[in-house]
């Protein structure tokens, strides 16, 4: 390592015997991935002091500095960030030999900690809770409907993220982590049933475009969708209301209020209501778990995913481009 990374009163670094503790490793891992020592501090439930003191005994054993001042609080050091970044292959390691420990001397077991979209977690949860009965894998489940963009934060304290995106395979901001595409789900019209637009079998960008929209807040997946319609016609979408909740947009859909857009999988419409495919913009999400490349390698983690992704592939066999939705049975 270069001298000048060296503490100031230190001598030279190569001449000095360092040990690399797991936990400051860990540390400098969580200032990297959350910012700020108050947010490593909320997450670990420690003191920030505390933390400050442990970032002092780790540059006095390693002879390097590891953060320096700057408007949020620290930042990493070059040589912090190469031991953050370091961190991230040496759990992964331990966690792989675990791993295969666990897997050489008895089954999957532990908690499995998910944080979910609703409408992934509708369709996606329940099959899984009924393939682990009986095994001596546990849940820990959380939810939240967030944009796009905040889901890979999410992955910094749970195992498994079940995030969604229409603008590509990942969702933004998922760098670093590991991220496994669960199922690729139609994102479908939903329309009054009476609506004149309720007698084709499919509809179009120019079907949709001057109708009255039941939206979703800026910067929500979905909204893509209406913004790929304005892009391709040329004229504008016009959004009555905005809103999260799927079960609240299809039943102001059903009493009147425009139109809108529904996952397929998840949504079982009433009499009230109609769903139609979209032809001619891209109109379906992919589903993925996103995950820290340590928890990934557990094997209970691996488990759980692997039975998400069985899942995710019977989902997309029962439900072929441009099929009605149907209620799923648990076998």
């Amino acid at each position: 390592m270069d001298d000048s990374l060296a503490m100031p009163g230190t001598k030279n670094p190569s001449l000095q015997t360092r040990t690399l503790q797991p936990r400051h490793l860990q540390l400098l891992r969580e200032i990297a991935a959350r910012g700020t020592l108050t947010a490593v501090a909320q997450a670990v439930h420690r003191t920030p002091s505390a933390l400050s003191q442990q970032l002092r005994t780790a540059e006095r054993e390693l002879g390097v500095k590891l953060v320096e001042p700057d408007s949020r609080g620290v930042r990493l050091t070059p040589a912090g960030q190469l031991l953050a970044e370091g961190a991230d292959e040496v759990f992964s390691s331990l966690a792989r030999v675990q791993a295969r420990l666990d897997a050489a001397t008895g089954e999957p077991r532990g908690e499995v900690s998910i944080g979910t979209l609703p409408s992934g977690g509708q369709v996606l949860l329940p099959q899984l809770l009924h393939r682990l009965r009986g095994t001596a894998i546990t849940l820990s489940l959380d939810d939240f409907d967030i944009a796009e963009a905040d889901f890979a934060a999410r992955a910094l304290d749970a195992d498994l993220v079940i995030s969604h995106s229409l603008s590509g395979e990942v969702p933004g901001g998922a760098e670093g982590l590991v991220a496994t595409v669960l199922t690729r789900e139609p994102i479908d019209v939903v329309l009054p049933a009476d609506h004149p637009l309720a007698a084709k079998t499919e509809l179009r960008p120019c079907d949709v475009v001057d109708e009255d929209w039941v939206g979703v807040p800026e910067g929500y997946p979905f909204d893509a969708i209406p913004v790929a319609i304005e892009q391709l016609t040329g004229r504008p979408v016009h959004r009555t209301l905005r809103l999260r909740d799927n079960h609240l947009l299809e039943s102001l859909v059903g009493a009147g209020a425009g139109i809108g857009l529904l996952p397929r999988f998840s949504t079982r419409p009433g009499p009230a209501v109609v769903l139609r495919p979209l032809t001619g913009v891209r109109a379906a999400r992919s589903i993925v778990a996103l995950s820290r490349p340590d928890r990934h390698e557990r094997l209970a983690v691996g488990t759980v995913t692997e039975h998400l992704v069985s899942i995710g592939a019977e989902l997309m066999a029962e439900h072929p481009a441009g099929s009605p939705p149907a209620h799923r049975r648990l076998t």
